[in-house]
């Protein structure tokens, strides 16, 4: 029989982007490390935490589903992340939640916590100190293989759409040493692809004033280029999102080149009017922004751009869109995301005149959406016949499901492995593929039998 005295459960309940995952593995390894049991079932638990997102009217209606769900089947919830900036609208659909607190409010968590469910008392235990493991890496919720980097909270900039400066404040940067020591940390505990996440991850150290400090002997910048370098010293895939469009973006298209950064950039470009993108507070120099595309291919010309848009924005004209579609045709983005412009409550643009018609947005949103598409499936279909370097994720009976250097997790297609299995892959694996097809989303491949040697390197 174990003599572990067991502690009290928490269920958990995690929504939203990838910099919300981040806070949700910070609150689940502070909990575990004091001494609660993480359940997955709400008839388990002792408590319920929901992380929620509330960053458009999709996302609030699925974070209050969710804490609606968690009163009904438990009725003891905490609820916490972006929607909690909000409490008025929460408290008015669940008004018996618990607490309620904001983003990265780690300790309001846990006060919670402690007061609805109290850690147990070890006499024993108690007395001995929290040892700090340099290879602990806490509790993540991502596969073993990756993980999601976050440098910074908050962003400086004021788009018109967007309300996360209000929910998450002006941009915070994270030490560049203290980053550098996490990732080293995951890399140690088998992390083999790292995802550098936050609101604007080109404008990283700029409220330090690009401070200078010391990891492994030498001293490093607190800016985006140079924390890249000392990502690319530990010999892992690094993958860059949310970059805003500065100009110094093109000091990290070398590094792409040459093979010590994935070539890889997420960038929101949102629209291709200049007028619309004044509107929405957002660059708007679209000639310039076709330039830099073209000149950051030459340097690197397996470079990868994803990007997402907005259509049916207040004011757009059937000019200004069709002004967006060619852009498409022109950039040649490689992954495009777009949604139909709905109000945020409490952004600037709820008051922007001339709305447009919902059947337009609809309209227009389906023919952004098939004009990409045959962007996109034309570019994948150039990579056939190509050999591409691949991560494998998941083994799904004969096949392998793998990533290429173009494919982020979740948002991006796939490389079906056909002999994957056959060819002994297991996640988190490092494969070239020969591509043999493709559709309008992923590859299909097989191994490729003269480099089976480099199974399992980066």
């Amino acid at each position: 029989m174990s003599s572990r005295n067991p502690g009290p459960r928490v269920g958990f309940v995690s929504l939203g982007c990838p910099k919300a995952l981040v806070d949700s593995e910070r609150i689940l390894t502070q909990l575990r490390v004091e001494g609660y049991d993480l359940v997955q079932s709400y008839d388990d638990a002792d408590v319920v935490v929901v992380n929620t997102c509330g960053f458009i009217d999709a996302a609030v209606e699925e974070s209050l589903d969710a804490i609606g769900e968690a009163m009904a089947e438990n009725g003891r919830v905490i609820v916490t992340g972006c929607l909690g900036k909000r409490e008025a609208l929460i408290r008015e659909a669940h008004p018996d939640v618990l607490s309620i607190s904001g983003p990265q409010d780690y300790a309001s968590v846990m006060t919670a916590v402690h007061a609805a469910a109290p850690p147990r008392h070890d006499p024993f235990l108690d007395l001995v100190p929290l040892r700090s493991d340099d290879n602990d890496t806490g509790i993540k919720l991502t596969p073993k293989h990756y993980a999601y980097l976050k440098i910074s909270e908050g962003c400086n900039h004021r788009c018109s759409f967007c309300i996360i400066p209000s929910m998450r404040g002006d941009l915070v940067s994270r030490p560049v040493d203290e980053v550098l020591r996490e990732a080293e940390r995951l890399v140690r505990g088998g992390v083999r692809e790292l995802l550098v996440v936050s609101q604007d991850t080109s404008a990283y150290g700029v409220d330090l004033r690009y401070a200078e400090r010391e990891w492994r002997g030498r001293a490093w910048q607190t800016r985006m280029k140079t924390l890249c370098e000392g990502l690319a010293e530990l010999d892992v895939w690094t993958r860059l999102h949310y970059v805003y469009p500065y100009p110094h973006v093109d000091d990290v298209i070398p590094l792409m080149a040459e093979g010590k950064l994935l070539p890889y950039l997420d960038i929101p470009f949102q629209h291709a009017s200049p007028r619309i993108l004044k509107l929405m507070k957002r660059p708007g120099a679209v000639d310039r922004t076709l330039e830099r595309i073209q000149r950051w291919r030459a340097i690197c010309p397996e470079l990868t751009i994803r990007s997402t848009f907005i259509v049916g924005f207040p004011g757009e004209t059937d000019a200004e869109f069709e002004a967006l579609l060619d852009f498409l045709d022109d950039a040649q983005l490689d992954r495009v995301g777009a949604f139909a412009y709905s109000p945020v409550d409490g952004a600037a643009a709820n008051l922007l005149p001339d709305p447009v018609d919902e059947a337009v947005k609809q309209e227009r949103l389906a023919r952004f959406m098939e004009r990409q598409a045959a962007v996109s499936a034309a570019r994948l279909d150039a990579r056939v016949g190509s050999v591409q370097r691949c991560i494998v994720d998941a083994i799904d009976g004969e096949l392998a499901l793998a990533r290429s250097r173009a494919d982020a997790p979740e948002i991006d297609g796939l490389v079906q492995i056909q002999d994957g299995a056959a060819a002994g892959l297991v996640p988190g694996d490092f494969v070239d593929v020969r591509i043999l097809g493709s559709d309008e989303h992923d590859l299909y491949g097989e191994v490729e039998a003269d480099l089976l040697p480099v199974l399992g390197t980066a």
